[in-house]
C-alpha cells in the first residue's frame, strides 16, 4: 500500500515537471528605443548695421537698446557693425554685410541708408531686411522683403514746443539742427507749432550743425542761442546735440533733448548736466526694433510696408523723469498731460513736411 502511495506522488511529481517543461518560455525583456532628443531650432541670426557709432547716447544707443533687449528675451544671435561717420564706407559696408555675413535680419536706419537698401534688399529675396526713420521707396523697388518703420516726430517735437513754450521765460527758444533735411525738419515745424500754441508770441530760432557727431558745432551754435536771449533750446543733432547740453551747463541755461531719455543717461557720469535738460522728445527707436522683432518672430512684421509710430502706438513722446519733476510747475505739467491726451484723441492736427 505505502509502495503504491509512493509510486502515485512520484507519478504526479514526474507529470508536473513535464507540463512545466512544456510551458513556452517568457519572452525576454526589452529595453524600448530612447526617443530622439527634440533639437532647438536656431536662433535667430540678426546683423544691426551702424551708419554711425555708437555712444552718442541718442539715435543709435537706442537702435541698440532696442536689438539687445530682444536679444536677451528670444534668444536672438545679434552682431553689431559699427559703420563709422565717414559717408563714404556706409553703402560699402552695407554690401559687404548682406553679401558676406551669416543673418535672417539686417537692420539699418536712418534716410541716407534707404537708398542703397533698394539696391542690396532685392538681391537677396530669401532675407529679411529692417529699416527705421525711414521708408524705402517701394514702388522703385522690389522690396517686399523689408520692413520700413517711420516715426511721426512732428507729434513728438509738437510737445516739446508746447512745453518749452510754457517754460520760457524770455519768450525765446531754440533748436540745432544736425542737417537742413526732410526728417529733421518735421521735427522743427513740430516744435514750432507747439510753441506757438503755448504761446503765440513765442521766437524760435533754428540753426544746423551740417553733421551728427561734431559736439563743438553744437556748442558754438547753442551759445550763440542763448546769447540771442534763448533760455531753452532743443537739440535735434545726435552726437552734435551733446555740445548743446555742454552750452546750457556752462551758462546756466536749459535744453531739451532728443530720442532717448537723455538726462537719465547723462546723468550716469555727469548728474550736473543732466540737471539742465528738462526733458527729451523721445522718438522710440528702441521700442520700434524690438517690436518688429517681436513681430517677426510672431510671424506678423508686415514685410512690403511700412509704419508709422505716433504718439498713440507709443512711437514718439516727452520724458517724464526726476529732472521734469522737479523743474516743471503743476500747471505746466498739467497742461502737457492734457495736449498729449488731445493728440491722442485727434483734436490737434500738426503740421509735417511728409505730404
Amino acid at each position: 500500500m505505502k509502495n503504491k502511495l509512493f509510486l502515485v506522488i512520484g507519478f504526479i511529481l514526474t507529470l508536473s515537471m513535464i507540463l512545466v517543461s512544456c510551458q513556452p518560455a517568457a519572452p525576454a525583456a526589452t529595453t524600448a528605443p530612447a526617443a530622439p532628443a527634440e533639437e532647438k531650432p536656431a536662433a535667430v541670426k540678426v546683423v544691426n548695421l551702424i551708419n554711425g557709432v555708437l555712444g552718442d547716447k541718442s539715435f543709435f544707443d537706442s537702435a541698440d537698446r532696442g536689438v539687445t533687449k530682444a536679444k536677451n528675451e528670444f534668444g536672438l544671435e545679434v552682431k553689431t557693425i559699427e559703420a563709422g561717420i565717414d559717408p563714404a564706407k556706409w553703402q560699402p559696408a552695407l554690401e559687404d554685410a548682406a553679401a558676406n555675413e551669416e543673418y535672417d535680419i539686417l537692420i539699418c536706419g536712418t534716410y541716407q541708408m534707404s537708398e542703397f537698401l533698394e539696391m542690396v534688399a532685392p538681391k537677396y529675396p530669401n532675407k529679411k531686411f529692417i529699416i527705421y526713420d525711414v521708408s524705402v521707396n517701394y514702388d522703385k523697388c522690389d522690396c517686399k522683403n523689408v520692413y520700413s518703420v517711420l516715426y511721426k516726430q512732428n507729434e513728438g517735437s509738437y510737445l516739446a514746443g508746447y512745453y518749452a513754450g510754457l517754460m520760457t521765460k524770455t519768450g525765446i527758444i531754440g533748436a540745432v539742427g544736425g542737417q537742413d533735411i526732410p526728417v529733421i525738419n518735421d521735427f522743427i515745424v513740430g516744435y514750432k507749432q507747439g510753441a506757438k500754441d503755448a504761446r503765440a508770441d513765442t521766437q524760435v530760432i533754428v540753426q544746423y550743425a551740417g553733421g551728427w557727431n561734431d559736439p563743438a558745432k553744437g556748442k558754438e551754435l547753442a551759445l550763440a542761442m542763448y546769447q540771442q536771449g534763448a533760455d531753452i533750446v532743443f537739440q535735434v543733432a545726435g552726437g552734435t546735440g551733446v555740445g548743446v547740453f555742454q552750452a546750457a551747463q556752462e551758462v546756466g541755461k536749459y535744453a531739451i533733448g532728443v530720442d532717448s531719455d537723455q538726462a537719465t543717461i547723462i546723468a550716469e557720469t555727469n548728474p550736473e548736466q543732466a540737471k539742465v535738460i528738462l526733458t527729451s522728445m523721445m522718438k522710440n527707436v528702441d521700442n520700434s526694433l524690438y517690436r518688429a522683432l517681436k513681430l517677426d518672430r510672431e510671424g506678423k512684421l508686415p514685410y512690403g510696408k511700412a509704419e508709422a509710430l505716433g504718439v498713440a502706438e507709443g512711437g514718439v513722446g516727452l520724458a517724464r523723469n526726476k529732472y521734469y519733476d522737479e523743474a516743471t510747475p503743476a500747471d505746466v505739467k498739467a497742461k502737457i498731460d492734457q495736449v498729449e491726451k488731445d493728440l491722442l484723441e485727434g483734436k490737434i492736427t500738426v503740421e509735417t513736411v511728409f505730404k
